[in-house]
């Protein structure tokens, strides 16, 4: 389980005690994993290896799940209901839980939702008001149900990008037949109009959207936003993979990538616990670096690989701002402890471990300070970039 209160709930102010208890998944929250067979392990450690570090201090920007996380990622800030329906809001015990699970039982009403608790909080320290923090669709197509958020009108990481004339996108495994972007790459449903005819697409499809039956809606943060609408100019940002890696096959010269590159695997391929294997994932993440690698681009690419959230899984680093931890903190987070990789040729030696505490936020600071952007919010203006690990320039 990795929703936003539940989170808090079992890192219990630094303790990270209660993770079994606070999960539906109870005793797996604490398995241990031997990750040494793992495709991107033995990659990693093969005689002609990229240099790379392990970032081991880094942490998820916000509490909970997937959806907040990539928000984070792209806007360093939690999205907003204005109005939010009652229905909408969460309700939370006197312990911050806001459901029961096997070994808790809620200790009052409790409601699990989308939205945080209606203000004034019942519980110092826990967030409220009219801000989304759990899975929820976006406005626009491709999105899968109700309910949906508002278009966003907040400034992101693409948009100042885009206004400093710095090229870039963000790359989504099956985007085009989940957006309907029939002949782009990536399209895998044919030529016959009306039909979807890829067969692992999801059921009762609507042609032309012929989404992958794992597509992961809320894994597409800038669809969120009223600048990334269709019809808009920033649409044009929003790519399928297959061109990514379309681009590294046509850059055994000079290396054709945009100057920044957002790569988010479909379903299949992502690691995600409950739709996907861990094989699978670590393959198509071999996959990519080696394209990567393969290119000219490998001579002056910085490639940071992470995760949105961690899973549920149960980790003994605390996070800056529990119990009075050292580091950059506020009532979203960061939540527990995730991997991070960057791989780069300038790193110093061919394997470096770095103990800087960093979040998600870090990634955008990075950016910003590579092609000197202003910063989006009060996070990813006081968070560490990854310049302890490598200096980007």
């Amino acid at each position: 389980m990795h929703r936003f209160y539940q989170e808090q709930y079992q890192l219990n102010n630094g303790q990270q005690n209660r993770y079994t208890t606070g999960s539906d998944a109870v005793g797996l929250t604490q398995g241990y994993y031997d990750t040494r067979a793992l495709p991107i392990y033995q990659y990693l450690h093969q005689d002609d290896h990229p240099k790379y570090a392990i970032a081991d201090k880094f942490f998820q920007s916000a509490f909970g799940g997937s959806f907040l996380n990539h928000q984070w990622l792209v806007a360093a800030a939690t999205p907003t209901w204005p109005g939010a329906p009652v229905a909408n809001h969460s309700i939370i015990d006197s312990n911050g839980m806001p459901t029961s699970y096997p070994l808790y039982t809620a200790t009052g009403p409790v409601l699990d939702r989308q939205v945080t608790q209606v203000c004034p909080s019942t519980v110092p320290g826990r967030a409220c008001g009219d801000y989304a923090v759990n899975t929820i669709q976006p406005a626009y197509q491709p999105f899968k149900g109700s309910p949906q958020l508002p278009p966003q009108t907040g400034t992101t990481i693409g948009d100042e990008l885009s206004a400093a004339s710095v090229s870039w996108a963000w790359y989504s495994g099956g985007w085009s037949n989940a957006d309907g972007d029939v002949g782009a790459p990536g399209w895998t449903n044919g030529s016959i109009p009306g039909t979807c005819t890829d067969p692992v697409s999801s059921p009762n499809p609507v042609y032309p959207y012929c989404p992958n039956k794992v597509f992961q809606y809320h894994h597409q943060p800038l669809n969120y936003y009223a600048s990334f609408a269709p019809g808009t100019p920033g649409r044009t940002h929003l790519r399928d993979e297959a061109e990514f890696l379309g681009l590294t096959q046509s850059s055994a010269s000079a290396c054709q990538l945009n100057s920044v590159s957002f790569v988010k695997p479909v379903g299949l391929e992502n690691e995600h616990p409950g739709y996907t294997g861990e094989t699978r994932g670590s393959d198509h993440l071999v996959q990519l670096l080696t394209a990567i690698q393969g290119s000219a681009c490998r001579t002056d690419t910085m490639v940071v690989v992470t995760y949105d959230e961690f899973g549920g899984q149960w980790d003994h680093v605390t996070p800056p701002g529990q119990d009075g931890t050292d580091g950059v903190a506020d009532q979203w987070g960061p939540g527990t402890r995730i991997p991070a990789l960057i791989v780069s040729p300038f790193l110093q030696g061919d394997f470096v471990v770095d103990h800087v505490p960093h979040d998600t936020t870090s990634i955008v600071a990075t950016i910003e300070h590579r092609f000197g952007l202003a910063p989006l919010t009060t996070r990813d203006a006081a968070v560490r970039d990854l310049s302890s690990v490598f200096k980007a320039q």
